[in-house]
Parts: C-alpha cells; structure tokens; sequence
C-alpha cells in the first residue's frame, strides 16, 4: 500500500499539473488533495503505528474504530486460560502498558464478579512492600555449571519465520533493554536473535534446525557451535506445544523465504512441518541422556524441557527416569493447551492437550510427589498477560511465566488472523518486506521493555496486597474461583495436591496412583 499510494499520489499530481496547463482553475483542487497527500506522507514516516505506515490514509480507519471501541463494545469477553471469560481490558492492559498510557480504570471492575470461572487473590489487611530483588530466579541444578539469573517474567517461544525480522529485532533489543530472557521457538537462532545483545533461550525442536545434519537428524557438532555463544543462556528440547500438541511446527511456504530457508536448512517451495516426535531419543531416558549431552555441548548451561501435558503415565516416566539415571533438568516449561501459534490445524487447536493451570498443578505435584522438585524450575506459559495471571502461576508451583500473545500485543499485534497468510498488517507475522518495513524496531523494541516491566511491577503490587514479600508464599489456597453463582472454591480445593515423597511410598490413590504404578522409565 505505501508504493500504491505514493503511486497515486504522484500520478494524481501530475493530471492535475497537466490539466491545469490549459484550464488554470484546477489547481484549486491541490486545496483538497495536497493535505491528504501530506498526512499520507507522514503517516509513512511516522513510527508508532504499522498500520498507518504500511496503509496510508486509509490506516487511519483502523484508530478511529479503536477510539469508539470503549462504548461500542465494552462488555466484550473472550476465552482466557482454563475457560475463564474476561473483559477486553485484560487484552487492552497489554496495548496501554506498552505504549506508557494510563492503565487505570474509572467505575470499578467490569466482570461479572458472580459468573462462573471469575477469579481473584485474597488480599491482606496488613499489605508488605515486597522485595523486587525476588524478580530474578536462579536456573541451574548441581550439574550446571553456567546458571543464569533469570527474569520471573520473558518471551515465550517464536520462531524467526513465524515472525518477521524486524519482529524478532524488536523482542530481542527490548529483552536487553529490560533484562529478560527471550526464547527462540523451534525455527532456529537467527541473526537478528543475536544483532541486539539479548539474553536467549535456544529452543531445539523435533526439526532440529539450527543444530541439524543434512538428512534431518540432530548434530552435535552444529548445536556446540552455536550453544556456547555468550548470548544462548539456556537450552530448551520441545517435546509438544500448547496450540498443536503431538503435531509438529508448521511454517507456511508463502513465509519461507531464502534466508529462512538457509538458517533452517531446508528447501525453498514447501510448508516446512516439523516431524512430530524427536528422532534424537524415544524413551524418557533417551530424553535424559539427550538432555545431558546438550548440557555438556553447551559448556554447563541450564537445560530442559517444554512440554504441554497429555497422558500422564508419559510424564510420570521422565520422573521415574531422572530417579534411575541421576540427570536431571535444570527447568521444565509447561505449555497450556490454551497457546497460541501461527499455524495449527483447528481440531489440536481446539481440542488436544491439558491447559496450563491443569497441567501445571500436575507437574509441580508430580515432581513433589517424588521427592524431586527441588532445583528444577518450571515455567509457565499460555496466555499470561497481566500481573495478577504470574501470580495465578505461580500459587500452583510456577516460579517463572513466559509470554508470547502480550508480547506480540506489545510489538504491535492487532489480532487480525493473518498470521498463517504472510499478510499482517502490523508487520509482525509477516515476511512481506513491504509489510515487514512498517514495523519500527526502535519504537517497539521499548514498548516491549516497558509492557515487561508495568507488568513485573503490577506482580509485585499483588504479591504485597496479599501481604507476602517473595512470590514463594503465594499458594494455591490465596487464589479463589466462583465454580457457580452459589460456590467458591480455592485452588487448593479444585487442583489436588500431593504430599512430598507420597508417590514413592504408595500413598496417592485414584487415576493418579494408577498413572505412576504404569509408567515406565524405558518407554513414554
């Protein structure tokens, strides 16, 4: 649209230069078309709306409808983790934080607070100050040689491909601005992860691209040299994603383009779909040896897994296996079916995998349950927007959360559902260069640091409304739900826990008891 309307506007100058040759009156007309021709000029110059550079003009469409949103549409709700409906000012939050706009709001909640699935954290008559020096959690079990200091709250997995450049500049440059860690996806550690000098975490998917030998398999060769850069601070195998659980990634052919194509090592004219298991292990202790030579291929890095959570016998067997073999994670990320991506076939969207609160709940008590959580962190991620959602998290064990929709919000994100076409509007998950430009890395690179860092503080203003300094004290039973206009419930009462140690004695019963005695360390 840039090239259309500079096209116009210059064809459009010159009729009316030419006409004016033999009939002088027409120049009046530049009254009406030379300040349209003017604000189109500054609208592709200006930096902090990709919509208004990429479209000219008619962009301005777009902002106007956003400014009436607040009375047409102020009770929008849409689906939010576990099925809890929200107001669009959980979406909204996002946009004013980044953008360093007021994110208070006039007449008190707009939630019906008797409705099913609404959720809050029982606050405190004696609030704290808490001590925001709990903001950075250490990752790095015994094994670990290198742990790195990490931010409660980062990027989430998006590969280079499924986002654009500029995209991808933009996170990284904002995790080194604001001290994050920023998580590659499966598509490969690209140039632009590495330009701005940001923290990264290099996911290693079932296409191993990146550290992949020509016939597809894993390399250890490739994947050293890349792990010991000083940027890489942790190694990430993904087993499954929330949006597509045991389904592979998928990057569309109109996305794949030579230099993606290159970093990949892939062929141009193709969807690139990702195996859906790993070729490199098929066992959980395979998992673990796997794990152990990344570890020691990096120079002692923290390593781990990302996961969303099916069958539960599955998981119960990389425990028993971390017990049979000695290797242990230094972090375990749990994806909630509720995550996003660009690309997914509707049913694993809709309707494959446990989402996260359900999922996350399991793992902590897994690992509690076999005397084993202790020095393995977990990550949550699936939709984890707002301050008050980390602290959800981490009341069922989390003790870091990623992000990766808020932080495509933060970039720009409009939600217009182009991501799997090549044609975003904003720039974002795109490779169309003409689109790609509109995205102004430096503008977007500090709407993504300050979105992290509203959003780290609002979590410590929970924390201290609750009357607790450090985030390890919020638990399950300060999180309340209404499961019905007439019950409440906490989160102890609706996610079971599970006494340390009581999986090795015997102790737990039920489907969970039956998972563990079925699980196996030499088969998932």
């Amino acid at each position: 649209m840039r090239h259309v309307f500079l096209w116009v506007s210059g064809a459009t100058l010159a009729l009316i230069a030419g006409v004016a040759v033999v009939w002088p009156p027409v120049l009046w007309s530049l009254v009406v078309v030379g300040p349209l021709i003017m604000q189109g000029v500054v609208d592709m110059t200006q930096t902090r709306q990709a919509v208004r550079r990429n479209f000219p003009l008619i962009g301005h469409g777009r902002y106007l409808l956003e400014q009436i949103r607040p009375e047409i549409n102020q009770y929008f709700v849409e689906s939010n983790s576990d099925g809890r409906p929200f107001s669009r000012n959980d979406r909204s939050v996002v946009y004013q934080r980044a953008k360093g706009e007021l994110d208070t709001l006039p007449f008190g909640t707009q939630r019906d607070v008797y409705a099913a699935g609404y959720e809050w954290i029982n606050h405190s008559l004696a609030p704290l100050e808490p001590d925001h020096a709990w903001s950075r959690v250490v990752v790095g079990g015994p094994a670990c040689t290198q742990p790195y200091a990490a931010s409660i709250f980062n990027v989430s997995a998006m590969s280079y491909g499924s986002l654009s450049r500029n995209a991808i500049l933009a996170l990284n440059t904002g995790a080194k601005l604001g001290g994050f860690a920023h998580n590659t996806g499966e598509g490969g550690l690209s140039p632009y992860h590495l330009e701005p000098g940001g923290d990264i975490i290099w996911q290693i998917g079932t296409g191993y691209f990146g550290c992949r030998a020509r016939d597809g398999s894993f390399s250890v060769d490739e994947f050293a040299r890349r792990a010991t850069l000083p940027a890489v601070k942790m190694i990430e195998v993904k087993l499954s994603q929330g949006a597509k659980p045991g389904h592979g990634g998928i990057l569309p052919a109109a996305k794949l383009t030579p230099e993606i194509a290159d970093i990949r090592g892939v062929e141009l004219g193709h969807d690139v779909v990702s195996p859906p298991a790993h070729k490199a292990f098929s066992t959980p202790l395979g998992l673990l040896q796997f794990l152990q030579t990344l570890r020691e291929s990096s120079g002692g890095k923290p390593v781990g897994f990302k996961l969303c959570v099916g069958k539960r016998h599955e998981f119960f067997g990389i425990v028993k296996a971390m017990r049979e073999s000695g290797i242990r994670p230094d972090f375990i990320t749990v994806d909630g079916a509720e995550g996003g991506t660009g690309a997914a076939p509707l049913e694993f969207s809709d309707s494959v995998g446990t989402p996260l609160n359900d999922g996350l709940s399991f793992v902590h008590n897994a690992l509690v349950g076999a005397g084993m959580r202790d020095g393995i962190r977990l990550i949550a991620s699936g939709k984890v927007n707002t301050g008050f959602q980390i602290a959800t998290k981490v009341a069922l064990g989390a003790d870091m959360c990623n992000a990766a929709r808020a932080m495509m919000f933060a970039l720009g994100c409009i939600q217009a559902l182009k991501c799997n076409t090549n044609a975003c509007p904003t720039g974002v998950a795109t490779q169309d260069p003409q689109l790609v430009q509109g995205l102004h890395v430096g503008d977007k690179s500090h709407r993504v640091a300050r979105f992290h860092r509203e959003t780290v503080k609002s979590f410590f203003e929970v924390l201290g409304a609750a009357g607790f300094q450090q985030p390890g004290d919020l638990k399950p039973w300060f999180v309340m739900r209404r499961v019905s206009s007439g019950e409440i419930r906490s989160y102890h009462e609706i996610y079971p826990t599970v006494e340390p140690g009581a999986l090795l004695t015997g102790t737990v019963n039920g489907s969970l008891g039956r998972a563990w005695d079925t699980a196996r360390a030499d088969r998932f």
